[in-house]
């Protein structure tokens, strides 16, 4: 599923003009997508040194959306790499929001898909874990909740309740 282009958004322009109503992600996060600017509604997931909850998200409808996971801060193992991140982009995801690492980053850079995370890493989990879909994530500071608007760029991560115009 082919996504249309989104129009271009600033996050510093959106956060002066939205500051009292909107939260932003305080964490060191880089862009390491191929698109650099991306929006949309969110799905949080919850994860432990573990990439199939990430594969099984990805490979749902994406509808748009943002896949915002939780991954505890680690940057000693990936939980998405270059395959994992092609799936997203077939299913109509716009961009994967990383509190960890992720792998393959130069494959991921070659995908017109939006994805920001602290690390890459070569390494991958091989244990599965147990992990949570749709539940509050507390990331930066910042509560976020499925169904919550994300705009992202190169300078970070802005959480708003609506979509901002």
């Amino acid at each position: 599923m082919t996504l249309p282009p989104q129009p271009a958004i600033v996050t510093a322009d959106l956060y002066d003009l939205h500051h009292a109503a909107v939260g932003v992600i305080d964490l060191p996060l880089r862009a390491f997508g191929g698109v650099e600017a991306f929006f949309g509604p969110c799905q949080t997931l919850r994860v432990h040194r573990d990439h199939t909850p990430v594969l099984s998200q990805l490979e749902e409808p994406g509808l748009g959306r943002i896949l915002i996971v939780d991954a505890g801060g680690i940057t000693d193992t990936g939980v998405m790499g270059d395959r994992l991140a092609a799936k997203g982009v077939a299913n109509g995801w716009r961009g994967v929001v990383i509190w960890g690492a992720i792998r393959d980053s130069l494959g991921i850079g070659a995908l017109p898909l939006g994805v920001m995370a602290l690390a890459a890493t070569p390494r991958r989990g091989w244990t599965p874990q147990p992990s949570l879909v749709g539940e509050a994530l507390s990331l930066g500071g910042v509560t976020i909740r499925a169904g919550q608007w994300i705009y992202a760029d190169r300078d970070g991560v802005i959480v708003s309740d609506a979509a901002l115009a």
